[in-house]
């Protein structure tokens, strides 16, 4: 308790009830420090896998605000709801029976309603990768495949841009199809990916990944961290 004590303690609310937790803790922590256990919506604690999206509000503010747990720091009087998910259904379509040539707007016929996009941004305002969400659904409204999975690359379908939407439009669903649209049918194949995935086949690196399986933690630590990037 010594410790606690020590530490500057702020008030927050979680699903109407106080708690007292120390400053300085994200939303994900702050709830473990209040007693919850996460059985979901909990996944890389980094900010990558779009598993904790929160809506909240701060203190004597009217605006009903939305990030994600992992990222976003407890504030003094900070008024937390926790959603088990993003209610926003994906559409059903098998992407080899797709063809995308034959289809002057494939992404419109399956997600119609970004035709009711008003261009207002609230999407991108709310997205935590910073993406240029809006643009990507203005190319998807072109039929341009390529650039909507371009501008939508980075995007961990946390679907905060679908609960701010006004249209309510899917925008993170629909960005995945774009991406896979574009890697199945669109995008230049790779002679040294190919190459690589027959060598894999053929168990040119088993003997190498037997030893990463037998390395300690730190082993592994040093590995990554000297490993060889190479770019472009």
């Amino acid at each position: 308790m010594g410790e606690k004590e020590e530490q500057e303690m702020i008030e927050i609310y979680v699903m109407g009830k106080k708690y007292e937790v120390p400053k300085g803790l994200t939303i994900m922590t702050a709830l473990e420090y209040a007693g919850y256990k996460f059985t979901r919506g909990c996944g890389c604690r980094g900010g990558f896998c779009g598993a904790c999206p929160t809506v909240y509000r701060k203190k004597d503010d009217y605006k009903l605000r939305m990030d994600l747990a992992c990222q976003t720091a407890v504030e003094d009087g900070m008024y937390l709801v926790q959603l088990p998910f993003v209610p926003a259904v994906r559409e059903e379509y098998d992407l080899e029976e797709m063809d995308p040539s034959a289809n002057d707007n494939i992404l419109l016929e399956y997600y119609p309603a970004i035709a009711r996009c008003v261009s207002c941004n609230t999407c991108t305002k709310s997205c935590p990768q910073e993406l240029e969400v809006m643009d990507f659904v203005q190319a998807a409204l072109r039929g341009d495949v390529q650039r909507c999975a371009e501008l939508s690359f980075d995007c961990i379908q946390c679907g905060l841009c679908s609960m701010r939407c006004p249209a309510d439009i899917k925008h993170y669903h629909l960005a995945q199809l774009a991406r896979r649209i574009y890697g199945r049918y669109q995008q230049h194949k790779s002679d040294a990916l190919t190459k690589r995935v027959e060598e894999v086949e053929k168990g040119a690196y088993d003997e190498e990944l037997q030893k990463l399986v037998e390395m300690d933690e730190e082993s592994l630590k040093e590995r990554y961290e000297k490993r060889d990037i190479t770019e472009g």
